[in-house]
């Protein structure tokens, strides 16, 4: 799956556009979702799902997929605002919170409905903001972010380390997927015991494999007169589309004001 979001990051149609913008635009839409209204915030939803699946042209499966991931831990967690529990002696002082209840004594399960309005917010607040992520994540590729956090004047030691673990991601990935693959040849998960066991000898292997590559790195730097500044050379030429940004300034402004159009009807 990484392989994959960092194939569509640099082969989306967004690809031309400067990164800067997108990386603004994101931003922005990412500041208002935590503080607009929830239809606001399922609006920039819709909104970066037009701007990914149409015109980036990254697959709906795909991007679906990758929503689900976090909706699922979210819907897990909303139980937890949703339910209530009071005892039966308290159960006058909560009555205009109970929407339905049970008795279970000596205890009183309810559900709550500020529970509901606070999950609500929740989900609609973490759909919005994790679709501003997911936007940056499938459009600007990885050494993108990090030249524009080297403009911005970011640590270089920071975009650095960062380099370096996104490389070190799909390092530990190739070298799981070998492993697994060569002890799922051998039956090596065939009863729990077994998988227990190759389980642990996996961990053990990666462990060694990665510390065998930062080795081979860390010697490949230095080989190179590695001074303690990485510089990347970039030559490729973006061209700024009047018709995307026109669209974004325009439709940011729409949701704008129809943030501060619910706050001031409030």
């Amino acid at each position: 799956m990484h392989h994959h979001i960092d194939a569509l990051a640099h082969t989306n149609q967004l690809r031309s556009l400067p990164p800067e913008h997108k990386l603004g635009f994101a931003t922005a839409l990412f500041v208002l979702g935590y503080l607009a209204p929830a239809f606001v915030q399922l609006l920039i939803a819709l909104w970066l799902f037009i701007w990914v699946v149409g015109y980036a042209q990254i697959p709906t499966k795909v991007y679906l997929k990758l929503l689900l991931l976090p909706t699922s831990f979210l819907l897990l967690s909303l139980p937890t605002l949703l339910v209530g529990i009071s005892t039966l002696t308290a159960l006058k002082s909560i009555e205009t919170d109970v929407v339905w209840g049970i008795a279970v004594e000596p205890l009183y399960l309810y559900l709550s409905r500020q529970g509901i309005e606070q999950a609500r917010t929740v989900f609609t607040r973490s759909i919005a903001l994790t679709s501003c992520l997911y936007f940056i994540l499938l459009t600007v590729p990885t050494f993108e972010l990090i030249r524009i956090l080297q403009r911005l004047g970011c640590p270089a030691l920071i975009t650095e380390l960062m380099g370096l673990m996104y490389r070190f991601i799909f390092i530990l990935t190739g070298t799981v997927g070998e492993l697994l693959t060569a002890q799922q040849s051998r039956m090596g998960y065939g009863t729990w015991r077994i998988g227990m066991r190759s389980l642990s000898i996996l961990i053990a292997r990666l462990l060694q494999r990665t510390l065998n590559t930062y080795q081979q790195l860390s010697l490949g730097l230095a080989a190179r007169g590695y001074n303690g500044d990485l510089r990347v050379w970039h030559s490729r030429r973006y061209k700024p589309s009047l018709r995307y940004a026109t669209e974004a300034i325009a439709g940011y402004l729409c949701l704008l004001l129809l943030t501060g159009w619910h706050y001031w009807k409030t």
